[in-house]
């Protein structure tokens, strides 16, 4: 934006030293054998500023909303910068532009669906975890994101929150965990919280998206280091763990969770280390040890105060859908034959339209005419290409799943009834499980402190550890001044933040 703002301040500055200021006021012009249009230019500069201002750290933290709906005139950025210097310059941005557009078409072709809301947990410490009916084939990896839009709520609100649930330990469930932080997550927990709850919420998702891989059985230990809600992203690492070492029975890191939270309300965090279903009875050889410390109380609370969790059932419509990828199973190929597909239809568009229409009239003529109609014609063509591909592969993927989706409808109203519902015994039977009895004996609660990250990491034991850490920014800084001291050489910093 500082180039692109002296771009435009020298040239206002060269024709008011020239007496020119009227090419300011010109749409299409040929200066130089080149075509520019300085009204679609100044348009653009103005957008791009209103951008950039939105993105400074105060604005964009505390009037959220301000920066997320300022920040979608990009499309109009992108609108008046390829009119304003023509069809040259949209070659030169060509390839990232068309991936661009493909991706977010495809996002905004999954957003267009009503996902299945099968149930909510409902924790004291005002956070809730929304489980969602997934297809099988939707595979993810650990600490993903997914978007979040309840119309109930907001129409245009669109909020990433962590996935905390595995693809493989719960191959028919997607889970979030949402932490009562602004206006839009307190109006949620109250919707879902509050006693005549809805039997049915209206949601709708993007993603969910994550890295392609992770390292964690390279490490000999992990130390994981939260604060607050921190702790979410862990809660999928460690049940990926879970599923490591009872499915396939192979070799996984020692696991230390050190998490610090304000009251001891938010101790029932702990209690999504296991998924709603259960966990399979193989985690309980898991080695885990959990070291949770209350910052703002001396002491524990009498045992009649600790709230119990509520399970929350829904009762989705027949028209709600399961979380799925936008191109199914074989992503990578559908979306190669979109690009390739779209690309060619493009091309012969192009062709057919610059043959038989634009040729004929520019034909006996030197300049360049028509320059803007040939540039908006060109860019509605690569918007068309690409948004028949799309939709064609889209909807051939979702009526390839619709017979599983069919079956997941049946399963779960054969289950739920056909009612929603308040789940009062579904606690009950976690507590009885062996998982959740030795998730009890691994953890210690230590009431009116801080954690010691200094002694912690440096007296962990391992050739490798992996020093993860989720938390206020003050929390990573320290986490990563320890392990770049040089006072240990095992350990391997990785810091997650999700704070936009």
């Amino acid at each position: 934006m500082t180039m692109f703002t002296a771009h435009g301040f020298l040239y206002l500055t060269y024709w008011a030293l020239t007496h020119r200021l009227s090419e300011a006021l010109k749409w299409d012009e040929i200066w130089d054998q080149t075509y520019v249009n300085n009204i679609a230019g100044e348009i653009c500069l103005l957008i791009g500023l209103i951008m950039w201002s939105a993105t400074f750290p105060r604005i964009r933290r505390r009037m959220f909303e301000l920066f997320y709906y300022t920040h979608n005139l990009y499309i109009f950025f992108i609108i008046f910068y390829i009119l304003h210097k023509g069809l040259f310059f949209i070659c030169i941005m060509l390839p990232g532009l068309y991936l661009f557009v493909i991706d977010r078409f495809l996002r905004f072709l999954q957003s267009r669906q009503k996902v299945r809301l099968v149930s909510a947990r409902v924790l004291p410490c005002e956070t809730v975890e929304l489980n969602f009916s997934k297809i099988r084939a939707l595979d993810y990896t650990p600490t993903s994101t997914m978007f979040v839009n309840i119309p109930i709520i907001s129409k245009l609100q669109w909020h990433p929150f962590t996935v905390t649930s595995n693809s493989h330990l719960e191959p028919d469930t997607l889970s979030v965990v949402i932490k009562c932080e602004g206006s839009w997550t307190k109006k949620l927990y109250d919707v879902v919280s509050s006693p005549s709850s809805v039997d049915r919420l209206e949601v709708s998702v993007e993603g969910p998206y994550g890295p392609p891989t992770t390292q964690f059985l390279r490490h000999d230990m992990l130390v994981m280091v939260s604060g607050g809600s921190g702790i979410t992203p862990f809660i999928s690492i460690i049940r990926d763990l879970m599923f490591m070492s009872s499915a396939r029975k192979c070799k996984v890191p020692k696991l230390l969770l050190v998490c610090a939270f304000k009251n001891s309300s938010h101790l029932s965090m702990l209690d999504l280390l296991l998924p709603i279903s259960g966990a399979p009875s193989g985690s309980c050889n898991l080695d885990l040890q959990i070291e949770a410390y209350v910052t703002r109380e001396k002491g524990q609370p009498p045992q009649e105060k600790m709230e119990a969790a509520r399970i929350i059932r829904f009762r989705p419509l027949p028209s709600d859908s399961p979380i799925s990828s936008s191109l199914g199973k074989n992503s990578w190929l559908w979306l190669a034959a979109i690009i390739s597909s779209s690309f060619v239809i493009f091309l012969l568009i192009e062709g057919i339209i610059t043959g038989y229409y634009i040729y004929p009239i520019d034909h006996n003529t030197n300049k360049i005419n028509l320059m803007t109609q040939r540039t908006a014609l060109t860019t509605l063509i690569i918007f068309f290409s690409i948004a028949t591909t799309a939709t064609a592969a889209f909807l051939w993927n979702k009526n390839q799943t619709a017979k599983e989706t069919k079956q997941i409808q049946d399963k779960e109203d054969s289950i739920t009834g056909g009612s929603s519902s308040s789940d009062n015994d579904a606690p009950d039977k976690e507590l009885e499980s062996l998982p959740y009895q030795s998730l009890i004996k691994s953890t210690k609660v230590h009431y009116g402190t801080r954690p010691d990250l200094k002694r912690i990491l440096l007296e962990s034991k391992g050739s490798s550890i992996g020093a993860l850490v989720c938390g206020p920014k003050q929390m990573r800084q320290d986490v990563a001044a320890i392990c770049s001291s040089g006072l240990a050489d095992n350990l391997h910093f990785k810091s997650i933040s999700f704070s936009w």
